[in-house]
């Protein structure tokens, strides 16, 4: 008989167990490959990540500065979201002893590396934009008649 499985704490997301598939060289697999890169494209291609790395692209900022860069954020969101970019090795947290507590964050060398994608996909967006929203203007116009 198994231990029932207890949910995750508020705020962290569930592990995903790692079922490695290898083929008969020993190679991993596409499929595992593929599942892999689905789930770090999840993780850092939110709206949240990107506006975070973007943020600290030049320079270390404290949580309050992230939080008043960063519009729309809650807090949470924010802590969550620097959470998971500590834990994937693209932010690092650092820890002043002193009073009040001061926290820095800052772009760890492959955090950097992520940066010419993020700048890429932004002047993608800001280049299309208004191509995109005419666009969805005609769809929504030819889709309410």
């Amino acid at each position: 008989m198994t231990a029932p499985r207890s949910a995750p704490p508020a705020g962290k997301r569930p592990q995903v167990p790692s079922r490695r598939r290898e083929d008969a060289d020993g190679r991993e697999t596409d499929e595992e490959v593929c599942r892999e890169v689905l789930q770090i494209l999840s993780l850092i291609g939110d709206k949240w990540s990107i506006l975070v790395v973007g943020q600290l692209r030049d320079r270390t900022l404290r949580f309050s500065e992230l939080h008043r860069t960063v519009t729309g954020i809650s807090q949470r969101m924010l802590t969550l979201t620097l959470r998971q970019l500590e834990r994937d090795g693209l932010v690092t947290r650092t820890v002043h002893p002193c009073v009040p507590p001061r926290v820095d964050y800052a772009l760890t060398p492959l955090g950097t590396t992520l940066l010419s994608s993020v700048t890429a996909l932004a002047e993608w967006a800001t280049t299309h934009r208004q191509q995109i929203n005419d666009n969805r203007r005609r769809y929504d116009a030819s889709s309410s008649q």
